[in-house]
C-alpha cells in the first residue's frame, strides 16, 4: 500500500502547477498536454479478401480515429471468406478497377479526416505475385551431387528446369570442365562423386496473399524483378491517389525470402568487387573448408551490396520520384544491413526484447546514426495470442519496450476490416491482436492511445543521448554466412548476447549499435566504443576507430582485439593492416572480459542514471533537450520498484511527469525517489526551465471501504454482490464479453478542504511464470481490473482505468451527502469464442487454398472479468 500511495502522490502533480513552467519549457509542456496527431499510434489495417466496401471503410477510419489512432496502412491479405454475394462479400481481385477504387476512397476519406495513410507496395509478403516470371524469383544456389560408378569417365548434369541455369561442376572439391552441360574424367577404381551448380529458384511463393496476388517472390537482387515489380504493383497502387496527394509512405515489410541467396548475374557482380571467380570456390561457400570463411565473407558481402543497391535504392527512389516517403523493414533475408536503414526514410523495427538484439534496436541505431528523427516499430504481433485475448495493459507493456528501445512511431498489429453482419467479435488475423471497436474494451482504447502518444511525441523531441556504441560484427556473421540462412540480423544474437546488452544497461548507460559502414562515413559519436568478441574487423573502420581515440575516444575490447580482415584475394595485406592498427593502439584499449565490463564502463563514462543496486527491470531512454535532459523511465516487472537514482546533469532539479495523466510534481536537485507499480512509467525532465512546484509524499489515508452491496447490471441480467467480485465467479456468465455496470452509492458527511480523494479499485497480484513452452507476450500479473474500467462520480466521467496503479482522483466530482460511483467494466472476446466450437475453414481452403493456420486455438479459454477489489475510498 506505501508503494502504491507514493507511486500516486508523484502522479497526482496537481494540476494547478501547469502554469508555473518557465519561459524555457512552455512548447514541450505543451506538447505532452496536447500531443500532434502525427506522433499517435497506427494501425495495420488489414482487408481481408479483400472484400472491401465504401460505407464500411468510412465506418472504419472513423471508428479508428475516435479511438486515437492517427493513420493506417492498407495491407491486403487472405481472404476469410469464399465469395458470399447474399452476405455482401464479394474479394475483390487484388490490383482490379474495383478494389482500386476501394483504395481511392480509403484515400479520400483519410484526407477528409486528417488521417495518414500508409500503403504496402504488394499483398502478403515478401514482395511478389502472377506478374512474377519464374526468371525473376528469389534465387537460391543449387548443388546436385551425381554418383560416378567404378570405371565411369563421363557424367552429364540433370537438365534444368525453368528458370535455372547450370554454373559449373566440382570433383573433389575442385572445379571441372564441362562440355554441353557434361564433364569427362579420367578413369578411376573407386566410385567418385561429381557436383553440378545450378542458378536455381526458390520456388516461394507470397505468403497470406490477397485473391490476385498469388505468385512467386521476387529475386530482391535482381535489379529488373524489383524494377517490374513497382511498375506493375507500385505505379497501379499510386493509381488510386491524386498526384499531388500521395500516400504518406509506401511500405515493405521485412524481408523473408528464405533460401534466398544468388542472383543471375552474381558471378560477374562478383568477380568485380571482389577481383575474383566464386564459381571456382562453391564448394568452399557450400561445405567448410580453409578457405570457407573468406569465400563467405566476400559472398554474403556481395549479396548484401545487391540488396542496398538493387532493392532498397531503387524503392527508395521510386518512392520520391512520387512526392512520397519509403518505409521499410530493413533486415532479414537476403542481408541488409544495420546501414541499410540509411536508403530509407522512415526505418521500421520489431522486436520488444529490450535487454537483447533485436531489429528495434537494428532500426532505432540506424536512424540515431543517420538522422531519422521518426522511426517506427512493428508492435503488438502475437501479442498475448490467441489473437482477442490482448489487454489494454499488455499493448502498454509491450509499446513501452520498444519505447526503451528508441521507438517513437508505433505501428500496431492491429485492425481487422470485418464485413458487415459478420458474427462478432468479427473477422481477425491469425498472428496478431485485434484492436478494432469490436474488441468489447474498445471504449478504453482513447485512454491507451492518449498515453501512448504523449510518449511518442517526447521521444521525438531534442536529441538521443547514447553514450555507448556498441559494434556489430558484421565481418564475423558474414564470414559464417552459409547459403541456407542468409541473414545477418538473424545471426546477430550469436555475437552479441543478452548478457553483454544487459551488462552495458546494468551499468547506467544507454546504448546504439553501430557497424563498420557508419563508422566509415564518421557516424561514430559516442564516448565508449565496445567490441564484442570477434575475429575479423574491417580494416579500414579500425582505422577510422584509431582515429577516434587518439581524438578522445575511449575503447573496450572483450576478451581481445580482432585479427583477422578481408576476403578471399586481400586477406593477408587486410590482416596485417590490422593488426598493425591493433599493436598501435596499446594501452589505448581496454581489453576486459564480459564481466568486468560495467565497471570499465562507469570509469570511463559518467553513467546516465546512478542506482544504489542493479535494477534489471528498470528501463531508462535518455535524451537531450533544450534546456535540459529528458529521461523516460519504465518499471517493465510485475513487482512493485523503489529506489533511490541519481542522474547525470542532475544541478537543478526539475520535474516527474506522468503519461497516463498528464500531470507533473517536482523533484529537488539530487537524487530522486522512484516508486513506481508493476509496469508503470513517467518522464523525468530535467533543467531549470522545467521546475514545478514540490509537494511533499503523504500517505493516503483509507476513508471509505466500498468494498460490499454492489448491484452489478450485465448484458443479460442484474443482482446485487454483497461483496465486489468478477462477474465471471458465476459460471453461467463466463461466456459474456462485454460491458457491465457495477454500481453503488455512498455518503459524506463532509469533504475535508485541501485534500485529494482518491478511488482505489485493489492492488495487482503477481502470477507464476509459465512452465513449459513460453507463453506469448502477456502481462504477467494478475489485475484488480479485468480489463478496463470508466468511471463516473454522479454521473460525471472521471477517467479510465487499465494500468497500474489502479486509482483515481475523484475529487471534483464529489459533494458532500449522497454520492453514486458507476463503473463501467469491459473485457475481452475471448469470453464468447471460448464457448463456441473452431472456426470451420473446410470450404474457404477448398476454394483458395491453405493460406494461413489460426494460432494458439489451445489457448482460447475465458478469462476473469470486472472486479475483484478491495475498492476503497482514500483520502490524501
Amino acid at each position: 500500500m506505501a508503494c502504491k500511495a507514493a507511486s500516486l502522490a508523484i502522479a497526482l502533480a496537481v494540476s494547478m502547477v501547469a502554469n508555473t513552467a518557465s519561459a524555457a519549457t512552455p512548447d514541450l509542456w505543451s506538447t505532452f498536454l496536447h500531443p500532434p496527431a502525427e506522433a499517435r499510434p497506427m494501425v495495420r489495417w488489414w482487408w481481408f479478401g479483400p472484400a472491401v466496401e465504401d460505407k464500411e471503410i468510412d465506418r472504419e477510419i472513423t471508428a479508428m480515429q475516435s479511438g486515437g489512432f492517427g493513420g493506417f496502412e492498407v495491407q491486403p491479405t487472405y481472404p476469410l471468406s469464399p465469395d458470399d454475394p447474399a452476405h455482401g462479400i464479394v474479394n475483390l481481385p487484388y490490383l482490379s478497377a474495383a478494389f482500386i477504387a476501394r483504395l481511392a476512397h480509403a484515400g479520400e476519406t483519410a484526407r477528409r479526416q486528417g488521417m495518414r495513410i500508409d500503403v504496402t507496395i504488394g499483398s502478403g509478403w515478401p514482395f511478389g505475385g502472377p506478374h512474377v516470371p519464374v526468371t525473376e524469383a528469389a534465387s537460391m544456389l543449387r548443388m546436385v551431387p551425381v554418383d560416378l560408378g567404378q570405371g565411369q569417365t563421363s557424367v552429364c548434369a540433370p537438365a534444368p528446369q525453368a528458370g535455372e541455369q547450370l554454373l559449373a561442376a566440382y570433383a573433389d572439391g575442385r572445379r571441372i570442365t564441362l562440355a554441353n552441360g557434361c564433364a569427362s574424367l579420367s578413369s578411376a577404381s573407386n566410385p567418385r562423386r561429381i557436383d553440378f551448380a545450378m542458378a536455381s529458384r526458390t520456388g516461394q511463393q507470397v505468403k497470406r496473399a490477397a485473391v490476385g496476388a498469388e505468385g512467386f517472390v521476387i529475386d530482391h537482387v535482381d535489379a529488373s524483378a524489383v524494377q517490374r515489380h513497382l511498375a506493375v504493383v507500385g505505379d497501379r497502387l499510386l493509381q488510386a491517389f491524386p498526384r499531388d496527394q500521395p500516400p504518406y509512405a509506401m511500405f515493405s515489410d521485412s524481408l523473408e525470402a528464405y533460401g534466398s541467396n544468388w542472383t543471375g548475374d552474381l558471378p560477374q557482380q562478383f568477380r568485380a568487387r571482389r577481383g575474383y571467380d566464386v564459381l571456382d570456390h562453391l564448394p568452399a561457400l557450400i561445405r567448410n573448408s580453409a578457405e570457407s570463411e573468406a569465400v563467405r565473407y566476400d559472398w554474403s558481402r556481395t549479396l548484401s551490396e545487391l540488396v542496398d543497391e538493387r532493392y532498397l535504392a531503387p524503392i527508395a527512389a521510386w518512392a520520391q520520384s512520387h512526392n512520397t516517403r519509403f518505409r521499410a523493414q530493413v533486415y532479414g533475408f537476403p542481408p541488409p544491413t544495420l546501414s541499410s536503414n540509411a536508403l530509407v526514410t522512415l526505418p521500421e523495427g520489431e522486436g520488444a526484447d529490450w535487454r537483447s538484439f533485436t531489429s528495434t534496436r537494428w532500426a532505432t541505431s540506424a536512424a540515431h546514426l543517420y538522422g531519422r528523427p521518426v522511426v517506427s516499430s512493428e508492435v503488438w504481433t502475437w501479442l498475448h495470442s490467441p489473437t482477442w485475448a490482448a489487454t489494454p495493459l499488455d499493448m502498454k507493456i509491450e509499446a513501452d519496450r520498444h519505447f526503451l528501445q528508441g521507438i517513437n512511431q508505433l505501428v500496431g498489429h492491429g485492425w481487422p476490416y470485418t464485413p458487415p453482419g459478420a458474427a462478432e467479435p468479427g473477422w481477425a488475423f491469425y498472428a496478431a491482436s485485434s484492436l478494432n471497436d469490436h474488441n468489447p474494451w474498445y471504449p478504453a482504447m482513447p485512454a491507451v492511445t492518449a498515453y501512448l502518444t504523449r510518449v511518442s511525441a517526447l521521444l521525438r523531441a531534442g536529441e538521443p543521448a547514447n553514450k555507448v556504441a556498441i559494434y556489430l560484427p558484421t565481418e564475423d556473421v558474414f564470414a559464417a554466412m552459409s547459403p541456407d540462412y542468409a541473414s545477418a540480423d538473424k545471426a546477430m544474437k550469436l555475437h552479441v548476447p543478452g548478457s553483454l546488452i544487459g551488462a552495458v544497461l546494468d551499468a547506467g548507460f544507454g546504448f546504439d549499435f553501430i557497424d563498420a559502414a557508419a563508422i566509415r562515413k564518421g557516424r561514430l559519436s559516442a564516448q565508449v566504443l565496445i567490441l564484442p568478441p570477434m575475429k575479423r574487423i574491417d580494416p579500414e573502420a579500425f582505422q577510422a576507430i584509431q582515429n577516434w581515440v587518439q581524438a578522445g575516444g575511449k575503447l573496450v575490447a572483450l576478451d581481445h582485439l580482432p585479427a583477422v580482415a578481408g576476403g578471399l584475394s586481400d586477406q593477408a595485406e587486410a590482416t596485417a593492416r590490422v593488426r598493425e592498427i591493433g599493436q598501435s593502439l596499446g594501452q589505448a584499449v581496454r581489453i576486459v572480459p564480459e564481466a568486468g565490463l560495467g565497471g570499465t564502463l562507469q570509469h570511463l563514462a559518467t553513467q546516465d542514471v546512478i542506482l544504489p543496486r542493479p535494477e534489471p527491470a528498470l528501463g531508462v531512454v535518455r535524451r537531450k533537450v533544450a534546456g535540459g535532459d529528458l529521461y523516460f523511465l519504465v518499471n517493465t516487472g510485475q513487482q512493485p520498484l523503489e529506489t533511490s537514482a541519481h542522474f547525470a546533469e542532475d544541478r537543478e532539479g526539475g520535474a516527474l511527469w506522468n503519461p497516463m495523466t498528464g500531470t507533473r510534481q517536482g523533484v529537488a536537485a539530487g537524487p530522486v525517489t522512484l516508486r513506481l507499480a508493476p509496469y508503470e512509467s513517467r518522464v523525468l525532465m530535467l533543467g531549470k526551465g522545467f521546475a514545478a512546484p514540490i509537494t511533499p509524499e503523504q500517505e493516503p489515508l483509507p476513508l471509505l471501504d466500498l468494498s460490499a452491496n454492489w448491484s452489478l447490471a450485465l448484458p443479460t441480467r442484474q443482482e446485487t454482490l454483497a461483496r465486489i467480485a468478477p462477474w465471471t465467479d458465476n459460471p453461467e456468465d463466463r461466456p459474456i464479453s462485454g460491458a457491465a455496470h457495477y454500481r453503488r452509492s455512498f455518503t459524506l458527511r463532509n469533504l475535508p478542504a485541501g485534500h485529494a480523494m482518491l478511488l482505489d479499485l485493489g492492488s495487482p497480484t503477481k502470477l507464476p511464470q509459465p512452465q513449459g513452452t513460453p507463453a506469448r507476450p502477456q502481462a504477467e500479473i494478475a489485475s484488480p481490473v479485468r480489463e478496463a474500467a470508466i468511471i463516473r462520480i454522479n454521473g460525471e466521467i472521471m477517467g479510465t482505468l487499465w494500468a497500474p496503479p489502479y486509482r483515481l482522483d475523484i475529487t471534483r466530482a464529489l459533494r458532500k451527502g449522497r454520492n453514486r460511483i458507476d463503473i463501467m467494466v469491459m473485457n475481452g472476446a475471448v469470453n464468447a469464442l471460448a464457448g463456441r466450437p473452431p472456426a470451420d475453414r473446410r470450404l474457404l481452403t477448398l476454394r483458395y487454398g491453405e493460406r494461413f493456420q489460426d494460432q494458439d486455438q489451445d489457448r482460447i479459454t475465458a478469462q476473469p472479468s470486472g472486479l475483484s477489489g478491495p475498492i476503497t475510498l482514500l483520502s490524501q
